[in-house]
């Protein structure tokens, strides 16, 4: 309870610090201002659903800021939104990431903060042990050249397994949105499939499948990029104190997550049962969250070896990353709550 008393009093004083333009708050937006905000329907975008739901973008942002919404199941629709114009900011994989800025030849978006790491896996039928049991087999990934899409194709051509970009190879990849995937696994039309929470969870627990592979288990410390922040680079110019106040909202969203896990699985599991029409189970999301960890640092080391890997794979051309990151912003709103300053490339 005093723990619950004291971010609810922080986050009051900060918010009270912001609407009275402290010196080291965001300043004021000079106008009406309209923030288009994509995200996606999953446990790994947790911030964004409490961001919402909990009222920190509403507070952070103000009166002055409009703040509309937008659904996603993968990342490449997100990617086609931004460079459309039809989103400002994004929560998002690294991989969609990058594709939006090699695009756009690193004009039209930059990473502005971390979100989530963690909570990708390959679950697969339970006589399945190796990755040897896939040849010839079906696993499917959300979309080509989203985020789990690229982690399941390097997996398996690390252990000598090809994959065709259009299908084919020693394993065929199909695209399948996770919803349609959870279905095929149940029907046996298809060997397994490499997604994120609640999905892995739910095939497990709902269709008996198994988890053979945690992508935790193959990086470093278990830590990497899952979910990140990324604004156009137009409305970032044009916004900067927008923005800069959305990013207090996030910071102060991860806070919650970070200190009342109980508390923040019962509103997201809640938001995500008003978004999709049906709630998960206590168990799923219990579950789900054990392999979830929220971090600002947008751990960009990680990035810049996952878009090694798509390049690797032909999914993507070969690109300067230097210019992706603009923490700028984002090391401002930790250093007003005595956190150390995070890195990009």
């Amino acid at each position: 309870m005093k723990a619950r008393l004291g971010l609810a009093l922080a986050a009051a004083a900060t918010a009270l610090a912001i609407a009275c333009g402290g010196v080291s708050a965001p300043a004021a937006p000079s106008g009406p201002v309209t923030l288009r905000l994509g995200y996606f329907q999953n446990l790994g975008h947790a911030p964004a659903l409490v961001g919402l739901k909990k009222g920190f973008f509403a507070s952070t942002l103000g009166s002055q800021v409009t703040l509309q919404t937008a659904t996603f199941n993968a990342g490449p629709d997100e990617v086609e939104a931004l460079l459309s114009r039809s989103l400002d900011v994004a929560y998002m994989g690294p991989n969609p990431a990058i594709t939006a800025y090699v695009r756009s030849h690193g004009q039209a978006v930059r990473i502005i903060s971390g979100a989530t790491s963690g909570g990708s896996a390959l679950v697969v039928k339970p006589s399945i042990t190796s990755a040897a049991d896939l040849r010839g087999k079906t696993v499917a990934s959300p979309q080509l050249g989203n985020t789990q899409d690229v982690a399941l194709r390097w997996w398996l051509g690390q252990r000598g397994l090809k994959t065709g970009l259009q299908g084919g190879g020693d394993v065929t990849v199909q695209p399948l949105d996770n919803a349609t995937a959870l279905q095929a696994f149940k029907a046996g039309q298809i060997a397994g499939a490499w997604v994120s929470e609640p999905w892995v969870s739910r095939l497990q627990l709902e269709a008996g499948g198994k988890l053979l592979v945690d992508e935790r288990d193959l990086w470093p410390g278990g830590r990497f990029v899952t979910v990140q922040v990324v604004v156009r680079t137009e409305f970032l110019n044009r916004n900067r104190a927008v923005v800069e106040r959305l990013l207090e909202g996030q910071f102060e969203a991860g806070e919650y997550l970070r200190t009342y896990p109980g508390d923040a699985q019962k509103l997201v599991g809640d938001a995500l049962g008003e978004l999709t029409g049906k709630r998960l189970p206590d168990a799923t999301v219990a579950a789900a969250w054990s392999r979830l960890a929220f971090t600002e640092d947008p751990l960009a080391g990680t990035l810049k070896q996952a878009s090694d890997h798509a390049v690797q794979l032909g999914l993507t051309p070969k690109a300067d990353l230097s210019r992706a990151y603009d923490l700028s912003l984002l090391n401002q709103v930790l250093s007003r709550h005595g956190r150390p300053a995070v890195k990009g490339l």
